[in-house]
C-alpha cells in the first residue's frame, strides 16, 4: 500500500466505524472498555440527576456546577463507549478527550464557592484569601489552562491528519496548559491546607452547631481526589501520546474516572443545600465563631 493509499485508508477509519484491526494502533493505544464506559456513564448520569433534584429542591442554584460537571463527564464517557465500538473514529476520540479535560473545572468551581461559604461562616481570619479572591483567582487560572490545552489539542489534531504531520508542538502546548493547571491547583491545595490548619488550630468547628463538619470533610476529600487526578494527568501527558500511562486504560479508570466519581458523588451524600447553614443565620454564626476564636488566642 502506497503512502497516499495508507493516508486515505486511515481517513476512512477515522470517519467511519470499524472494529479493531490487529497490528493497527488506535489513538488510545488500546481499545476502550465497553463495560467501563457504560458503568461510568451510569454513575455520572445518576449523580447528575440527583444533584439536579437536590439543587432544585433547596434552590441552591450555584450547585448547578456539579450537575454541569457530571453532564460533561457523561459526554466524555459516552465518547469512550462509542470508541469501544469504533476505536479509530476521530470524532469519538476528540469528544472524550476534550470533555474529560474540561469536566473537573466545574467541580473545582463548586469547591471554590463552597470554601468561600465556609470562610464567611467561620470568619475572615480562617483564611489567607477572601472568598472572592478564591473564586476569581483560581477560576481564571482554570480558564487560562483550558484555553492553552484546547489550542494544543487543536494543533496536535490538525497534524495527525497530515502526511508526516508533527504533533510535538501541539502536545508540548497541551503539556504547558496541564502543568499550569497543576501549579494553580497545587497553590489552591496549599491555601486549603492553610485554611484547614487554621480551623483546627482555633477549634472553629467546635463553635458550630448542626451537621457542618461532614460537609467540611466532604470538601477536603473532594479537593484531595481532584489533586490526585491532576497529578496523574500531568504525568500522563508529559509522557506523550505513546507513553506508558496514557496507553494503559487501567490507570485512566482508577486515577481519572474513579477519582472524579468520588469527587462529585461525595456532595450527593453530603450536599451543601442540606448541611450548610442558611444565609439568614450566616452572619450570626460568623460573629459567634470570630468571638470564640478571639477567646482562644
Amino acid at each position: 500500500m502506497s503512502a497516499g493509499e495508507d493516508l486515505e485508508f486511515k481517513k476512512q477509519l477515522s470517519t467511519n466505524c470499524h472494529g479493531l484491526i490487529d497490528g493497527l494502533e488506535t489513538g488510545y493505544g488500546y481499545k476502550p472498555s465497553l463495560a467501563a464506559g457504560i458503568i461510568f456513564c451510569v454513575l455520572f448520569g445518576l449523580s447528575m440527576i440527583v444533584h439536579t433534584v437536590q439543587l432544585t429542591w433547596k434552590r441552591t442554584w450555584w450547585c448547578a456546577v456539579f450537575s454541569l460537571g457530571c453532564l460533561t463527564e457523561l459526554l466524555g464517557w459516552a465518547g469512550r463507549t462509542w470508541s469501544s465500538q469504533c476505536p479509530y473514529n476521530s470524532d469519538a476520540f476528540l469528544m472524550q478527550i476534550s470533555t474529560l479535560i474540561i469536566a473537573p473545572t466545574f467541580f473545582t468551581a463548586g469547591i471554590y464557592v463552597l470554601l468561600g461559604r465556609f470562610i464567611q461562616i467561620l470568619g475572615r481570619d480562617s483564611s489567607i484569601l477572601s472568598p472572592k479572591m478564591y473564586l476569581w483567582t483560581f477560576c481564571t487560572c482554570d480558564v487560562v489552562s483550558l484555553i492553552i490545552q484546547a489550542v494544543g489539542g487543536a494543533m496536535a489534531s490538525a497534524e495527525t491528519k497530515k502526511q508526516g504531520g508533527d504533533t510535538a508542538p501541539g502536545t508540548n502546548t497541551m503539556i504547558v496548559g496541564i502543568v499550569f493547571q497543576m501549579f494553580s491547583i497545587t497553590v489552591f491545595v496549599g491555601c486549603t491546607a492553610d485554611f484547614v490548619h487554621r480551623v483546627f488550630r482555633r477549634r472553629l468547628l467546635q463553635a458550630m452547631s448542626g451537621p457542618i463538619t461532614p460537609l467540611f470533610g466532604a470538601m477536603v476529600f473532594s479537593v484531595l481526589v481532584i489533586y490526585i487526578r491532576s497529578i496523574y494527568r500531568t504525568i500522563e501527558l508529559s509522557q506523550g501520546w505513546t507513553g506508558y500511562l496514557i496507553t494503559r486504560e487501567k490507570y485512566f479508570l482508577a486515577l481519572d474516572g474513579a477519582m472524579m466519581v468520588a469527587a462529585v458523588v461525595v456532595f450527593n451524600i453530603f450536599h451543601p443545600a442540606w448541611l450548610m447553614p442558611s444565609t439568614k443565620t450566616m452572619g450570626i454564626v460568623s460573629e459567634d465563631s470570630c468571638i470564640y476564636a478571639t477567646e482562644l488566642r
